[in-house]
């Protein structure tokens, strides 16, 4: 079973692997794609879960318990299977669960905090998909998640949890409140705290004990591929580890006072290579997502700084949320252009509007969907 963005690449991966040993396969994809022969697809939504994304968690926990005696159910996680496999918890409906989620989204929480509340409303993650397999499974997951944390790729459907109800509780309140959300969400997770309903299976779980967990690839994989072509363009290449988190607009400012003062002492050109994930905080109404917002807010610093720069921020997965873009390029003539063409940089910042700011630019970040996801990729060029 494969669920995720990379869903139909990791099946046709696993199909030239293990050919005939493969008895049934389910694929729960972001999108229509050829899977091998024999395989099941089901089309989810993302980042909002749909219909389509219900039918394919509860296909997902039937499909586990078919199994038979001596075999393994083998899953394939990547980016996005969070949305697109959604059993809702008793009590809960898809609504609920699709109001909750976009008002995590919009209020800036992270995807530690996302995935908490999602293992707390559902009958699929945080380790009940493999609670319910009727056998031994082995996970393999490509990770979006900041820190590569297992139980947080996908919501851990494999993975015991270590979070609480009253953890997932804390979230809503940090978060605008319990009383933003829904009331059967709000009051699953009160009951819940209080002792009143099973918890998510936690480490010692006997039913864990026949589940083994790896992760495959993480966005240092998609740095090592960037620091790669920059070595073979001829630039010195500085990598910075730490990841680039928190909200996009003021992690900006310190990612580039940092960058200039680590590259301060390599020759020229030289290219900075980083990559993490960050969170907008929507209070305009404008249109964008994190990499354009992280780039608009870095252009005024471009611009000021002296320098001869181009800074790009882009989503792996090619998609920048709720954009067609995957993200957006600044260099030290941006905020020039933009008002040249009578734009003021600062109002479409306030309003969450980087799209419409690059758009007139020609500089939005369009790759398409490129299949999978290992969070985001920020490359500086310096002259």
């Amino acid at each position: 079973m494969a669920a995720g963005k990379a869903a139909p690449a990791m099946a046709a991966a696993a199909e030239r692997c293990l050919g005939s040993r493969i008895r049934a396969g389910l694929v729960v994809a972001s999108t229509s794609a050829l899977v091998p022969s024999g395989f099941e697809l089901i089309v989810g939504g993302h980042p909002i879960p749909t219909p389509e994304s219900e039918r394919g968690g509860r296909r997902a926990l039937e499909f586990a318990e078919t199994l038979r005696d001596g075999e393994r159910l083998l899953v394939l996680l990547s980016g996005g299977a969070s949305a697109l496999m959604a059993v809702p918890a008793d009590g809960i409906t898809l609504e609920d669960k699709r109001l909750t989620t976009g008002i995590l989204l919009r209020a800036g929480a992270d995807i530690h905090a996302l995935n908490t509340v999602r293992k707390h409303l559902s009958s699929i993650k945080g380790g009940w998909l493999a609670a319910r397999a009727a056998g031994a499974c082995d996970a393999f997951a490509i990770s979006d998640v900041v820190g590569d944390d297992p139980s947080f790729i996908a919501s851990g459907p494999t993975v015991v949890d270590a979070s609480r109800f009253e953890d997932a509780l804390d979230v809503l309140r940090r978060f605008g409140g319990e009383t933003a959300y829904p009331p059967a969400v709000a009051a699953r997770l009160r009951r819940g705290a209080a002792g009143g309903l099973p918890d998510t299976p936690k480490p010692g779980d006997r039913r864990a004990e026949r589940t083994r967990t790896a992760v495959i690839g993480s966005r240092a994989d998609a740095m090592a591929g960037a620091v790669a072509q920059a070595d073979a363009m001829g630039y010195q290449v500085l990598r910075l580890e730490d990841p680039v988190v928190g909200d996009a607009r003021t992690t900006a400012v310190g990612h580039w006072r940092a960058a200039l003062a680590r590259a301060a002492g390599l020759g020229r050109p030289v290219c900075i290579v980083s990559s993490g994930e960050t969170t907008v905080h929507v209070t305009g109404s404008g249109k964008g997502g994190r990499n354009q917002e992280f780039a608009l807010a870095s252009a005024g610093l471009l611009a000021k700084s002296g320098v001869t720069a181009v800074l790009g921020s882009a989503g792996t997965d090619g998609i920048d949320g709720p954009t067609d873009a995957a993200g957006a390029i600044v260099d030290s003539t941006s905020i020039e252009r933009a008002r040249t063409a009578g734009m003021t940089p600062d109002h479409y910042l306030s309003d969450n509007n980087a799209y419409a700011f690059f758009e007139a630019l020609a500089d939005l970040i369009h790759t398409g969907p490129t299949g999978t996801n290992v969070g985001d990729l920020q490359v500086i060029l310096l002259a």
